[in-house]
């Protein structure tokens, strides 16, 4: 790739109309997202239960998800960071785009009322239900060379290789993995640009749904984030519990919270019509 430089000018620019693309996307936003979801997590309904899995820490998972179905990820027994990944199931060259997320939203802290898009501008996920607050959208998950660092002398599994054999049951290559969405890992970045982990951010229990927006095929894995900075190696296992979601009302946040979401609802409308 070609390093362009670029003057102090045309930097000063680009900023200035960033800014105020910013300022016009924020005026559209809410003035404050609701609270996070209570703890503990309500029972399901029963009737609306579809399937219920647990996870074991260290291992992975995958799973169809139908359009107006939700996931429900709990932690269960304790503090556990869960990666997830997603395909369109229609056209899976389609997929989950993180950088879109962030960037259309104005924000990385994604929460209750927050939608995740994929790379064609539509929304996947509504995130309905969310007593954290305090996920990563921008570091990825654990590597073999990641966790030999970190726990040496002890064999683990990681988030990397497990998503490498998702997407190799599902007939993808490694290629086809999209960026990871880490859920339940409370990474903040400082003035500076680094990058810290808040433990305070997680309770024990927490947990999120996440209603789709579209048939998807999807994939988690159970293994500690990079910057967990527990020595040990002893990630909980999580349930995940895939239900028929309450129907949207009118009024719903994630499709009426910003002018991104509500032009990523109709991108999604033209998939149906």
């Amino acid at each position: 790739m070609m390093h362009v430089r670029r003057s102090p000018e045309e930097i000063a620019a680009n900023r200035q109309r960033y800014e105020e693309h910013q300022k016009k996307g924020l005026e559209f936003a809410p003035k404050a997202l609701p609270a996070p979801s209570p703890l503990p997590a309500p029972a399901i309904d029963a009737t609306a239960i579809i399937h219920q899995e647990t996870i074991p820490g260290g291992w992975y998972w995958s799973t169809a998800l139908k359009r107006s179905e939700a996931l429900r990820i709990d932690q269960g027994e304790g503090g556990s960071t869960v990666a997830l990944v997603a395909w369109n199931a229609t056209d899976t060259s389609e997929r989950l785009n993180l950088v879109d997320t962030v960037k259309v939203q104005w924000t990385t802290a994604l929460g209750k009322g927050r939608v995740i898009f994929s790379d064609m501008g539509r929304v996947m996920f509504s995130l309905i239900e969310d007593s954290s607050g305090a996920h990563d959208c921008l570091m990825g998950g654990s590597t073999a060379a990641s966790n030999v660092a970190k726990y040496p002398g002890v064999k683990t599994r990681n988030t990397r290789d497990n998503l490498v054999l998702v997407a190799g049951k599902l007939g993808f290559t490694r290629r086809d993995i999209p960026s990871i969405l880490n859920l339940f890992a409370p990474v903040r970045v400082d003035d500076d640009g680094g990058f810290h982990w808040r433990g305070k951010l997680s309770n024990s229990g927490d947990y999120a749904e996440l209603r789709a927006e579209m048939d998807m095929i999807v994939g988690l894995s159970n293994c500690p984030h990079p910057l967990d900075p527990d020595p040990v190696y002893a990630p909980k296992p999580v349930i995940v519990t895939r239900f028929r979601a309450p129907a949207p009302a009118v009024d719903d946040l994630s499709r009426t919270a910003t002018a991104e979401a509500l032009r990523g609802f109709e991108n999604n409308a033209s998939m149906l019509a």
